[in-house]
């Protein structure tokens, strides 16, 4: 269970709070979806539970553990927005042990097989790969971590509609085994498979019941 009580993220150099009062829960293998428009706080939300900002007051725990940032980057692995321009390796098996040069073969067979790519060559360029492959091993890089949460930026940003189905067919796949918050500007398919949703405006969260939520983004896009 992460729970996320009365965030605030407030830096010195805005006039007014980015995050205000942010609470929320949401339990194992379970898959929540935040949706706001640009500049509404969500990336920073993710950062903040990667352990890659500070808030400047409130409490993040997971379980009943009260967690801090080193904490955090142990337990959660995030994907960013179009994660594929931070590739750095030249083969799929160098991009998957960066920073992991111990990982044996099995790990990184299991990792590619949980994203469905288990039949590419691990010396296979990360670069050549399809947008919707591209995403995929984004999210193998993150899973050989053996990280309790994923976290995701606008995964379905810039993909096409064929891609972007195969990937909301996945991530509801990942939900079996992990905790997954995903931002989004546009909850379209995403909704779909999403237990808990909440909305982000101008910093402030408010729960929206997903049942109610796609029933209306099916009729938005009759």
């Amino acid at each position: 269970m992460l729970r996320l009580k009365q965030l605030l993220y407030h830096p010195a150099a805005t006039s007014t709070a980015i995050l205000k009062a942010v609470t929320l829960e949401l339990p194992p293998q379970q898959l929540g979806l935040v949706i706001g428009p640009s500049g509404s706080g969500k990336s920073t939300l993710l950062e903040i539970v990667a352990g890659l900002a500070a808030p400047t007051s409130g409490d993040l725990y997971w379980r009943q553990q009260e967690l801090k940032p080193n904490n955090l980057q142990q337990l959660a692995g995030l994907v960013f927005q179009f994660p594929e321009r931070h590739f750095c390796g030249g083969t799929i098996l160098e991009e998957l042990r960066i920073g992991h040069p111990e990982l044996g073969s099995e790990q990184v067979h299991q990792a590619l097989s949980e994203v469905g790519l288990g039949d590419l060559s691990l010396f296979t360029s990360p670069q050549s790969l399809s947008g919707g492959q591209q995403r995929r091993l984004a999210l193998a890089v993150q899973l050989i971590r053996q990280p309790h949460l994923l976290l995701l930026d606008e995964p379905t940003a810039g993909l096409d509609w064929s891609m972007r189905q195969q990937l909301v067919a996945l991530l509801g796949k990942l939900k079996q085994h992990w905790s997954l918050l995903i931002v989004t500007h546009d909850p379209a398919e995403l909704v779909s498979i999403a237990d808990r949703c909440w909305t982000l405006n101008q910093g402030q969260l408010a729960t929206v019941d997903p049942a109610s939520l796609q029933a209306k983004t099916s009729v938005a896009s009759l």
